[in-house]
């Protein structure tokens, strides 16, 4: 009898809004915990879900963008109700009291089940993001066309 081979999924990650973050990761988790192999990669403000919370940037404009941009994953604003912080702050504690995983907390689980966490790397380039700026469990920092080639290799591709 022929073995079955894991179905696969692919994510691609282009926001940092603090509910696509939420939605990608529980995604990942869910297929992962299912038993299935899956790749996230990251991609413009995507980048946030993998960055450490410091300043990046070299010339004017990178370092704007780094400034504008700035931190990790804790620093994501909902996509509506943002408020100046105040939304993240209110989505936080709502999600504490219904006793909802977090933001740091589902990556590291999706991490620790397996979910490979890939890079942009012109996304990197052009925002001027270097490779020491993000987490040390990101698999590699890669082109489109590995995303192309991982994306013909899954059973489902989701662009968040």
């Amino acid at each position: 009898m022929a073995e079955e081979k894991n179905k696969k999924a692919t994510i691609v990650l282009m926001s940092g809004d603090f509910d696509k973050l939420f939605a990608a990761l529980t995604i990942a988790t869910g297929a992962a915990a299912s038993n299935m192999e899956v790749i996230i990669f990251h991609t413009f403000w995507g980048l946030r879900a993998v960055k450490k919370n410091v300043r990046t940037g070299k010339s004017l404009f990178g370092k704007m963008v780094g400034l504008i941009e700035g931190g990790d994953i804790t620093k994501a604003n909902p996509s509506k109700y943002g408020f100046l912080g105040l939304g993240r702050w209110m989505f936080g504690k709502m999600m504490k009291n219904k006793n909802v995983t977090g933001l740091i907390e589902l990556r590291q689980l999706a991490l620790d089940l397996g979910v490979k966490m890939y890079t942009c790397q012109t996304s990197m380039e052009v925002m001027e993001i270097p490779r020491e700026t993000l987490i040390d469990e990101v698999a590699d920092v890669v082109g489109v066309a590995f995303m192309l080639e991982q994306a013909q290799q899954s059973d489902f591709t989701l662009f968040i």
